[in-house]
């Protein structure tokens, strides 16, 4: 029986869009039959484990790296024989450091960086330094993790791309500077048209920004919604029931996690409340509660293994 858990997504105007990629690293699977969807003007979050393939997506994106097989469209453009018109629209904070620029002081690296970008907004970048408090000074091979962060934050949105590829935009910063940066965000999409495709393991700090949700696992797409249907769609269901309860076949694919064993059990399934709490109740259980998952606990739920129903 087939999941019901959706993942394509219907828009008429994406802004990134994969057709059945694929690719590999000599024998190591990184994508397979990807086909991600991002709306236009849409937040998405693409979480998953270490290794699942995000980065890789990105990559492809950005024609940093080739998918074996498959297509790509950034704004109707292929990566491919449209890179430079593609990067133009682009935003980029990587996973890690940027190769080759260790030795420049910031303040160079930045004018460095300004002039491959006619629309690079000198104003909006000095009020993005003060913000994130960065000495000009030092140059990149010397910061921490978090300050070289915070130093790709101001690359990629100073000049105001309509497109933002954040990959693990977090990671380094400490807890006051990670709610700086969410309003900083919050605050340039409020400002540019902006599309955003961000992965991140801060699920909860980015979710009052994300409108989508898109999980992977082991190069696979699990699932993606828009985030008001992934909360009306999946819930936590509490019941109690017999030690030798079975689910009823109707639920059997809809049952995306199973939390305990009789007399109570916490099941996350997916459907629509009326049909499955009746469904849960003619099985000789007792729906005890109903809860909407909050983003973090979706994905999580989500990425789990998928549940063997007897």
């Amino acid at each position: 029986m087939s999941s019901p858990l959706p993942t394509t997504i219907d828009t008429e105007h994406p802004a990134v869009a994969t057709h059945g990629l694929h690719k590999y690293y000599r024998r190591n699977r990184a994508l397979e039959r990807l086909d991600l969807t991002v709306p236009a003007g849409a937040v998405y979050l693409l979480v998953g484990p270490n290794g699942s393939g995000k980065t890789t997506t990105m990559k492809i994106l950005l024609d940093l790296a080739r998918a074996d097989e498959g297509s790509t469209t950034v704004f109707g453009l292929s990566p491919i024989s449209d890179g430079p018109l593609v990067r133009a629209q682009i935003g980029y904070v990587p996973e890690g450091r940027i190769p080759g620029y260790e030795w420049m002081r910031i303040d160079h690296l930045l004018t460095h960086h300004a002039v491959y970008y006619p629309s690079w907004d000198e104003e909006y970048a000095r009020s993005l330094i003060a913000a994130l408090e960065i000495d000009l000074k030092k140059k990149f091979q010397k910061l921490s993790k978090g300050e070289a962060r915070r130093v790709q934050l101001v690359m990629a949105l100073a000049h105001r791309p309509p497109l933002l590829l954040l990959d693990e935009p977090m990671d380094g910063l400490d807890p006051v500077v990670r709610d700086r940066v969410i309003e900083i965000l919050a605050t340039h999409l409020a400002e540019t048209p902006t599309t955003v495709l961000a992965s991140t393991h801060h699920i909860q700090e980015l979710e009052k920004l994300a409108d989508h949700l898109g999980v992977i696992r082991e190069g696979i797409l699990l699932a993606q919604s828009d985030t008001t249907t992934l909360h009306t769609r999946l819930k936590r269901y509490r019941i109690e029931a017999s030690s030798d309860w079975t689910a009823p076949e109707s639920l059997a694919a809809a049952i995306v996690r199973r939390n305990g064993s009789g007399p109570e059990l916490a099941l996350d399934i997916w459907g629509e409340e009326a049909a499955v709490t009746a469904d849960l109740a003619g099985s000789g259980s007792t729906v005890r509660q109903v809860a909407a998952l909050n983003l973090e606990e979706t994905a999580i739920s989500l990425l789990s293994e998928p549940e063997t129903v007897s």
